[in-house]
């Protein structure tokens, strides 16, 4: 299994998934995960499987490719770093640049007077030298898939595609693309050619494709010309957590309204804006947090400022693990109003953590859950109207979170892994 990041190293949702994935195919005796990541940085949480560090395998002599995953690509290395997520458009727009002087990340170790034995070194992270980091990554997935014996190659969105060709290419073994997000929908439409050309030959070259919802189903039959008999939708879950001891102890009596995720057009913030400057036309006691980061950050502070509604607005910035349930303890209502969510794990934490919740019909998780509001994205009024509702009325709040609870409890990550073994089962 080749993935980008694995908790608690995280930018996102997709490590998340894949940390629950893992889990999930962990409790079944007949499969054994060898997962893969660019970087690790020890402290990861891997009793039923084992964790490589591609950045810990050396490269010896060179590697050659019948069909190199990223040979149309050409890489130019800038010296500066992207937020997580961002797209190469975002870099373009950003502002600050470093000066200090790009360093390689390549190790060349001199042994004897001919051999060089090469370790790259990754960031994991969405850097300036994504690209390359991508290609140096398939070399390395090359080399563990020559020492090392497995039935198949599951991989995990466009970044680890070249490495699971790089991976089947020199096994023989069955490829299965897991698909978390296109470009399509991390980039509003204005999507990037080189991503979708990387989407594209592994969504046609797999031989099968996991897509996390109908939505995601959908837009690959549509916009990549997938066959659909290729194609099965397995959604995301969560696991059961149990109940803190001492519940999180408020400053304030004011109502709280949460947006967490990615700042970006994909998670639409610009329509919770709107949707708050509505709410507070109408009442006074609520207040409004902004939990996450991303290139629209900057963009949301100057609009609670024109709004004249900063005062009432908390920018939290990236919260992970602990934070997260905190802050949706601390929270009256979640919304997600994404334009285009491929699936949305979120909104079953906060039905987890009994906050009602309102989300996107734009959504895949909508096609999942059922005791919660949905809206479309754009429509600011109805997302208004329902946190109107769910905090002046005490009786919705609680059915909406007794009912959310008793549902979102009825997922679990091994149930979403037995799926998944399934299709192992009928690939291999």
């Amino acid at each position: 299994m080749l993935g980008w990041e694995f908790p608690p190293n995280i930018s996102g949702g997709l490590g998340t998934a894949c940390e629950g994935i893992v889990k999930g195919l962990s409790a079944y005796d007949d499969v054994h995960v060898l997962f893969v990541v660019p970087k690790s940085s020890g402290n990861e949480y891997t009793p039923n499987f084992k964790l490589i560090d591609a950045e810990k395998v050396a490269k010896t002599g060179n590697i050659v490719f019948t069909e190199h995953p990223l040979q149309q690509y050409s890489f130019i290395e800038v010296p500066s770093r992207l937020l997580p997520y961002d797209s190469p458009e975002d870099f373009s727009k950003m502002e600050h640049f470093s000066n200090e002087k790009t360093v390689s990340n390549i190790e060349i170790e001199q042994s004897g007077s001919t051999a060089q034995t090469r370790r790259f070194h990754f960031t994991g992270k969405y850097g300036p030298d994504l690209f390359e980091e991508i290609n140096n990554y398939a070399l390395i997935v090359k080399i563990i898939a020559e020492n090392n014996r497995f039935d198949l190659i599951h991989v995990h969105d466009w970044l680890t595609f070249p490495a699971g060709l790089a991976a089947r290419e020199i096994s023989g073994k069955p490829l299965l693309v897991h698909v978390h997000s296109t470009d399509f929908d991390r980039s509003g439409g204005k999507v990037n050619p080189s991503i979708y050309a990387i989407e594209k030959q592994g969504f046609e070259q797999a031989d099968k494709i996991i897509a996390v919802s109908d939505r995601i189903k959908k837009r690959l039959v549509t916009d990549y010309g997938i066959l659909s008999k290729k194609i099965t939708t397995v959604y995301n879950a969560i696991d059961p957590k149990t109940a803190r001891n001492k519940p999180i102890k408020r400053r304030f009596n004011e109502k709280v309204v949460t947006f967490l995720g990615r700042i970006t057009i994909q998670k639409g913030p610009e329509y919770f804006f709107e949707v708050a400057r509505l709410i507070l036309q109408r009442m006074k006691n609520v207040r409004f947090v902004m939990a996450g980061n991303g290139d629209m950050m900057a963009k949301m502070v100057e609009l609670s400022a024109r709004y004249g509604i900063s005062n009432k607005f908390h920018f939290t910035g990236f919260l992970k693990g602990n934070e997260i349930e905190e802050m949706l303890e601390m929270s009256d209502v979640f919304i997600m109003p994404s334009v285009s969510e491929p699936f949305g794990i979120v909104p079953l934490e906060a039905m987890q953590a009994k906050v009602p919740v309102i989300i996107s019909l734009q959504s895949g998780v909508s096609e999942l859950i059922r005791n919660v509001i949905k809206t479309d994205f754009w429509d600011i009024n109805a997302m208004a109207d329902a946190i109107h509702a769910i905090i002046s009325h005490n009786p919705l709040s609680k059915v909406m979170t007794d009912e959310g609870t008793r549902e979102v409890n009825r997922f679990n990550w091994k149930q979403s892994a037995g799926h998944i073994r399934n299709i192992y089962l009928n690939t291999v």
